[in-house]
């Protein structure tokens, strides 16, 4: 089928659990979940949503190229690839928006590479869970397929992360503030609202975006979270970029991964995606000792995500090989 015959596919209907249901009927069982707001307490709400944060998160900079990465899921090879290929691209400073381990093996081995280099990390819904205890990854999954394949992938990291591990990432910040150039940006995992929320490029309205960033008074902010990566300038000048993960391909067919390079350019940011080539046979024959499931084997040796797919909206669905 497709792309555009995948996309036609969901007009009308939304996606629940496997299936696809009348847009109506999910909306009808929805509203079951929630609340009607009078007029009166809408407008109270959509003001405290767009008033401004006080926020005392420390500026780090100012720096004329920082790269940015999210989600590395024990991958230790992109790992290594990224912070040698980030220094011969001039980087100042590397960031990584969280997500150590999951889906991949061994997830305790990133830790090293990570003290070694400097890099300067914050907590991805994984470090909050596995630094508090918690029994799930705290992913934002709705589908029982996703779950269990996201179950499998927290169970095997919690029983390889050490206790001090688990200290380490419990003592990282949830969010930091960098300087790039005269443009401030907020690094967060999955929002400016939350560790978990799924930002994706076709279901981000610019409005909201705007509004993200007029809350946190920024210039911008860069998240991770979804493993697909976007940018998106908006019509204030603002920018807004999904900055993608390294643990795994962006679901787009290429073995190689992304991560974000932010560069200051005149009065603004240039931002570049680049795409990373690393020893992913050695990383598929590293998840088969460890006996990770074979569907994530898989999508790292075609490129093509087997699994967390119901959470992918229509247009990010029609994209996928599955």
């Amino acid at each position: 089928m497709s792309d555009a015959s995948k996309i036609q596919a969901h007009r009308g209907m939304a996606t629940w659990g496997e299936t696809l249901v009348p847009l109506e009927d999910f909306r009808e069982a929805a509203m079951g979940f929630g609340r009607r707001l009078s007029p009166e307490e809408r407008a109270s709400s959509v003001s405290e949503f767009v008033a401004a944060d006080a926020d005392p998160t420390p500026v780090e900079g100012p720096f004329e190229r920082v790269a940015i990465f999210g989600g590395i899921y024990s991958n230790t090879h992109a790992l290594g690839a990224l912070l040698e290929d980030a220094a011969q691209r001039g980087a100042d400073a590397v960031y990584c928006l969280g997500d150590f381990g999951g889906f991949g093996p061994n997830p305790e081995h990133v830790w090293p590479l990570l003290e070694a280099a400097g890099v300067k990390s914050i907590q991805g819904n994984y470090e909050a869970a596995l630094a508090s205890g918690r029994t799930d990854c705290n992913c934002g999954y709705t589908d029982p397929r996703d779950n269990q394949f996201a179950d499998l992938s927290y169970r095997y990291t919690e029983q390889n992360c050490s206790a001090g591990f688990k200290v380490y990432m419990g003592g990282l910040p949830a969010r930091r503030r960098i300087r790039v150039g005269t443009s401030e940006f907020l690094l967060v995992h999955g929002s400016p609202r939350r560790v978990n929320e799924f930002l994706f490029e076709s279901t981000s309205p610019e409005p909201f975006l705007e509004a993200l960033c007029t809350k946190v008074q920024v210039d911008g902010f860069l998240c991770s979270h979804t493993g697909l990566r976007w940018h998106r300038a908006l019509p204030s000048g603002r920018d807004v970029v999904n900055v993608g993960v390294i643990g795994r391909p962006a679901n787009d067919g290429r073995t190689d991964v992304w991560y974000t390079l932010l560069s200051a350019a005149g009065e603004g940011v240039e931002v570049e995606f680049v795409p990373l080539a690393y020893d992913h046979l050695a990383l598929a024959d590293e998840m088969r000792r460890e006996h990770l499931p074979e569907e994530f084997v898989e999508t790292v040796l075609t490129g093509w995500w087997t699994t967390c797919l119901e959470i992918l909206p229509a247009r990010e669905r029609a994209a996928s090989a599955y």
